[in-house]
C-alpha cells in the first residue's frame, strides 16, 4: 500500500541562508471506485483507510446506508497491464438484493465537485436519497463553550499534518465533545468519507447525537455528507457556502462555520446551540 507522506530533497531559504535537505510531504495518489466490478468515480487521496472511503463515498451517493448492504471491499489484483497490484484501485462488492445504480455519466446521484463530475446537484436530490430524514428530530443539544473546544480537539489529532502541513481532517465527537473518530487527508470530502465509512462497517449509522468537525470550510458536499450519514452538527473553522446553507436549513442540520476560538457563526438549526436570552431573534 502506498505511504502516507513521501520524502523529497528541497532548497530551503530562511534569513537569506540557503541549504538542501529532504522535506516530508503528504501523499497524494488517485484512487479508482468500482461497484461491482464496474468503474464509479476515482478521486485524488491520501492512501490509507481506502475500504472506509470508498464505503463513506456510497453512503453519500445514497447507495450503502447499512453494513448489511456490504459484501466485501478488495483491492483489484492486476490493477495494471503487467498484473501489479497499485493498491489504487478497491471493487465495492453489494449484498445480494440490494440494488446497483447506473453506473453511466447520466446516473442519477450527486456527485461532489471535489471529483470534477457533475449529477443531480440540487437540494432534492439529497432529500429524496437520504436514508435518515428525521434528521431535525434529533435531540442533541450542544453549548457554545463546547464548540469552542473542538477546533483544538480536532488539532490535537492530527498526526500527520505535523509532520507535513499539508492534510485537511475531520473529526466526530459525541454531545458531551468525547471524540469518537479522527482522520486526515488531503481532501476534506475524503476525510469525511473515511468517517462514515467506518461508521458504516461498525454498524454505527445514522450517527445521532453527534457533531462532526472538519478543517477548511463547510461547502455543499460536506453538508450533503453529513445529511446522508445522519448526522445533526457541522462545523467549521471557515465559511460555508450559499448552497451549504440552504441544504443544512432544509435538511434540519446545525451548520456552525467560521469556528474560532469563542467566535463563530450559526448559519442554520441554531436551536440545538444553547446561548440562553443573549441573542435576540429577528425575522
Amino acid at each position: 500500500m502506498g505511504r502516507v507522506t513521501e520524502r523529497r530533497r528541497i532548497v530551503r531559504i530562511r534569513d537569506g541562508q540557503v541549504s538542501r535537505r529532504p522535506d516530508t510531504l503528504v501523499a497524494e495518489e488517485p484512487l479508482e471506485i468500482r461497484l461491482n466490478g464496474k468503474p464509479l468515480a476515482i478521486t485524488m487521496r491520501t492512501p490509507g483507510d481506502d475500504f472506509a472511503l470508498a464505503a463513506g463515498f456510497l453512503v453519500s451517493e445514497g447507495v450503502l446506508g447499512r453494513a448489511d448492504e456490504l459484501q466485501s471491499i478488495v483491492y483489484c489484483a492486476g490493477a495494471t497491464a503487467d498484473g501489479t497490484n497499485t493498491y489504487n484501485v478497491v471493487d465495492v462488492r453489494l449484498a445480494p438484493g440490494v440494488p446497483v445504480p447506473d453506473i453511466t455519466l447520466e446516473r442519477n446521484v450527486y456527485t461532489t465537485s471535489s471529483c470534477g463530475l457533475c449529477g443531480k446537484a440540487s437540494l432534492d436530490a439529497v432529500r429524496t436519497a437520504t436514508r435518515f430524514p428525521d434528521l431535525a428530530d434529533d435531540p442533541v443539544q450542544i453549548t457554545p463553550a463546547l464548540l469552542a473546544e473542538l477546533p483544538e480537539r480536532l488539532r490535537a489529532g492530527q498526526r500527520v499534518f505535523d509532520t507535513t502541513g499539508g492534510l485537511h481532517a475531520a473529526a466526530l465527537f459525541d454531545a458531551d465533545g468525547t471524540l469518537l473518530d479522527v482522520r486526515e487527508d488531503v481532501g476534506r470530502h475524503n476525510a469525511v468519507d473515511k468517517i462514515v465509512g467506518r461508521a458504516l462497517q461498525d454498524g454505527r449509522l445514522p450517527l445521532r447525537s453527534t457533531v462532526l468537525m472538519v478543517s477548511g470550510r463547510a461547502s455543499f458536499e460536506l453538508v450533503q455528507k453529513a445529511v446522508m450519514a445522519g448526522i445533526p452538527v457541522l462545523a467549521a473553522v471557515s465559511a460555508p457556502s450559499s448552497l451549504a446553507v440552504d441544504l443544512a436549513a432544509e435538511s434540519g442540520l446545525t451548520l456552525v462555520g467560521f469556528l474560532r476560538g469563542t467566535s463563530m457563526n450559526v448559519y442554520a438549526g441554531d436551536e440545538r446551540v444553547l446561548v440562553g436570552d443573549a441573542v435576540p431573534r429577528q425575522g
